[in-house]
């Protein structure tokens, strides 16, 4: 049914809790499973910046373990880190899920109310309206 799955990862809780759905579904249909960590560059001190080049070498790294580990299990599993800047990360995600040709862009949903967020986070929500392909949003567990 899949060919192609992008799990859009930012290294938080919603998003980590995406991550088992979208590795079932790449296993089920036998589709390559493509994470995409969009890195934000933005402007700031020069302290700042090296703290949070710092916290991207770790966040990196352990992507690279999840990806590893996918392959371990037998998906056709690769990480894509790419550069961005601060309110295009929809954009970037959509990009990459273009370029990898994919089926399906899986996500993960603050689960916030509607009047925060309107139930979706505004990268979320922009890739509902840009994506080249469909969108599952996965909620907390609790909301499940």
């Amino acid at each position: 049914m899949f060919h192609v799955i992008v799990w859009a990862t930012d290294g938080s809780k919603p998003a980590e809790n995406a991550l088992p759905l979208a590795k079932e579904l790449a296993r089920s249909s036998g589709a390559k499973f493509v994470a995409v960590h969009v890195e934000e560059k933005g402007l700031g001190r020069a302290e700042a910046l090296a703290q949070a080049e710092e916290a991207d070498v770790a966040h990196r790294t352990v992507l690279q373990r999840k990806v590893d580990e996918l392959r371990q299990e037998g998906l056709d599993a690769e990480l894509r880190w790419v550069d961005g800047i601060p309110g295009k990360v929809g954009h970037v995600i959509a990009d990459v899920a273009r370029e990898a040709r994919a089926d399906l862009v899986v996500v993960g949903s603050h689960g916030h109310s509607s009047l925060v967020g309107l139930l979706l986070g505004s990268v979320t929500l922009r890739l509902l309206q840009i994506a080249p392909a469909p969108v599952l949003v996965v909620p907390p567990p609790e909301d499940r």
